[in-house]
Order: C-alpha cells, then structure tokens, then sequence
C-alpha cells in the first residue's frame, strides 16, 4: 500500500513539474506536442527574469517561445499586381495543414504590426521547409499592396497556425466544381497541387474569371495540369472581352454541375450567386464557399472608446477599426485566428457599451460574446480582456 502511496506521489510531483515547464509557453500561437510544449515552457523558465525571445532572437530571430515566426525568402511576382511570398517558417509551425487553409501573417510596417489572412498555395508535406502564400494588391489593401510592391526577402513575420474548413476533402470526391475569381483561386491552387503530387486528380471542372490572361494567376500551370490530367477541365472567363461569369451558363459548360461537390472563392457577387444557384436547386449541401474581406466602410457616429477591463488599457478608434486591432494597438494580448470572422478564436465578452459587426451591421451590446476582428465600437464599450 505505501508502495503505492509514493509512486502516486511520485507521479503528482512529476505532472507538477511538467505543468510547471509547460505554462510559459501556453499562450503560443501554434498548437505542439506535448514534449515541444514542455521543451519551450523550460527555455522560459531558464531565462526568466527577461523573456525567452530576448536570448533566442540573438541566435536566430525564427526562434520564439511565444510566438510562431517566419522568414520571407523569395518574393516571386504572379501577375502585374500579385506575387507569391515563399516563407521559411520557424520553430513550432506543422506542415500537416490542409490544402486550402489559410494562415494569419503579420509585417511590421513604420513601426506598427499589420496582420491579414491568406490562403496557403503551397501543398503540404511533412518536413518540408517553406509555404507560399499569394497575394493580389488589392486599392484599399495597405498590407497587400505593401507586400506585392515593397516586401523584402529576408523579412522576419509573425504567422499564425494554418486553419479554416474550406479544404481538400478526404477521400476525394469523383467529381467536383471549382469556382473562383480573381484572388479566390489561391485555396484552390494548393488543392490542385497537392492532388498532383498525389498522383490522383479525380473528374475536376475549374471555372476561373479573370480581367485577362495576363491577369489570370497561375495561368501556365493550371494550363500545364490540364494537359498533364485528363480529368480537370479548364475554363478561364476573360471578364474584360466576354463580361462576368453567368450562372446560369452552369448546364453548357458543367451539365452535371447539380451532382458535384462545389467550392467557390472570390468576389462577394460571385459568390452570392452562387449561393442562390445552390439554393434554389436545393442542394446547400454541395456549395462550399470561402469569403476573403470584411466590409470596411463603418457606419456614421461609430467609432468610441475602447476600454480593455482586465487590461486597465483604452483606445480611441474610429468605425472602422475592429477591436481586435485597438487591443493589438493599446498593447492587450489579444486572442486571434483566422481575422476575418470565421474560426470563433477571437470571441470575448463585452461588459458595457455596443459594438457593431462590420459585415452586416448589426449591434451587439452588454452581455453578448463577441468577435473582436469583425467587430467595431458603436459609440463607447468594455472588453473583458
């Protein structure tokens, strides 16, 4: 029975220490295993009282215990306005993401951190070393016209894990319908390459818009696959010279559209349609759809002060600024994924005022739980953060 007795102790003593280690590194940007967990906790504690990054970054500045990271490589220009980042990431990023999640990346820009989420291009491989992400220079888009006209190989970024549900299915489906537009084929594109390197590209029909062919990212190589398999099927809509793509030429270029499992990426036009193509036939169930921005224009009298409660921080942002930025602003350690409304990672509650949802207006106020990078300040509000 003693014997017992110790050993439990024994064991008690042992998940102490180990929690112990692991809670400097709890707040990390990426999930690990359980043992890399424990393997950056220790740095922190070996390091305290200043932070592990301060002794890591002087070794290499991909090294962090609290945040994922990595290094931008090559910049390689797609088109006149969009060019393909190719990044080294850091310690703790896992190459197992699915083709068609995003990631959140963050440039240091004059002294202030701007983060957006793009679509991985690249197909994921176990040990590989690099991702790429391609982005389109978008008029309002300060970070992705930075990135396509300014960027510098060698630039250190902050990233956060891969995520989203807008993925290449396992198994496949026999069939399947690609529609995209502009930007909107960047998720596709790692689909595409990643059932290439497989060696298995089931019966695909892609229906891509584009202004022109010169416009048309990754043109030659979605060209070079449709030669290479006879099951993908390309069909690229010059917008300029043959106007914007029509639903309802669905049953001449895809007869069969009604039986396919859809996935759908581009403008919001384009994909409003779409829904009510699918609506309409009764078949929801088969549109996958991924949407990109966040309305952006705000609302007349928006805009307060943002107090953060836990925090004892506040900031004065107009309406068209989310919580999550003014957090990020005001120096709060704020929760965040995907930035753009979909992964829930960024729910908090609100203790006091109103905030407003960006993408469709409504207000939310005291007691709701709220996403904080789709949501702004209506007048005055409290976060529990």
């Amino acid at each position: 029975m003693r014997g017992r007795a110790v050993g439990f102790d024994l064991g008690n003593r042992v998940a102490q220490v180990r929690q112990w280690l692991e809670e400097p590194a709890k707040d990390v940007a990426t999930t690990g295993s359980p043992r890399m967990n424990m393997l950056r906790g220790a740095v922190a504690r070996v390091t305290t009282p200043l932070l592990p990054d301060d002794y890591l970054h002087l070794v290499n500045p991909l090294w962090s215990a609290r945040e994922l990271r990595g290094r931008i490589v090559e910049v390689r220009p797609e088109t006149a306005d969009s060019a393909t980042l190719v990044i080294k990431p850091g310690w703790g990023f896992h190459f197992d993401y699915r083709p068609g999640q995003y990631i959140g990346i963050g440039l240091l820009v004059d002294g202030r951190w701007h983060w957006r989420s793009y679509s991985l291009t690249s197909s994921p491989v176990v040990g590989a070393r690099l991702i790429t992400i391609t982005v389109k220079a978008m008029p309002e888009g300060f970070l992705s016209s930075h990135i396509v006209g300014g960027v510098e190989p060698g630039t250190v970024v902050r990233l956060a894990a891969p995520q989203g549900n807008f993925a290449l299915p396992e198994p496949l489906p026999d069939r399947m319908l690609f529609l995209t537009a502009g930007s909107g084929i960047t998720p596709i594109m790692s689909m595409l390459r990643t059932m290439d390197r497989r060696g298995r590209v089931p019966d695909i029909v892609h229906i891509h818009s584009a202004p022109t062919e010169d416009a048309a990212m990754f043109r030659g190589e979605i060209a070079a696959l449709a030669d290479e398999h006879d099951g993908l099927r390309l069909h690229l809509q010059l917008t300029r010279s043959m106007g914007q793509f029509d639903m309802a030429r669905l049953d001449e270029l895809c007869p069969d559209w009604r039986d396919r499992q859809v996935w759908a990426c581009g403008p919001a036009g384009m994909l409003a349609a779409a829904e009510e193509q699918w609506r309409a036939a009764g078949l929801e169930a088969n549109l996958h759809l991924e949407r990109f921005a966040v309305d952006r224009t705000g609302q007349d009298g928006d805009g307060g002060t943002v107090t953060f409660a836990r925090s004892g921080k506040e900031l004065q942002i107009d309406g068209a600024t989310t919580l999550l930025e003014a957090g990020e602003q005001a120096g709060v350690q704020m929760p965040f994924g995907c930035r753009m409304g979909i992964c829930q990672t960024c729910v908090v509650p609100l203790e006091a005022g109103a905030v407003r949802d960006l993408r469709n207006g409504k207000v939310h106020e005291e007691g709701s739980r709220i996403q904080t990078c789709i949501s702004t300040a209506a007048g005055d509000c409290t976060l529990e953060l």
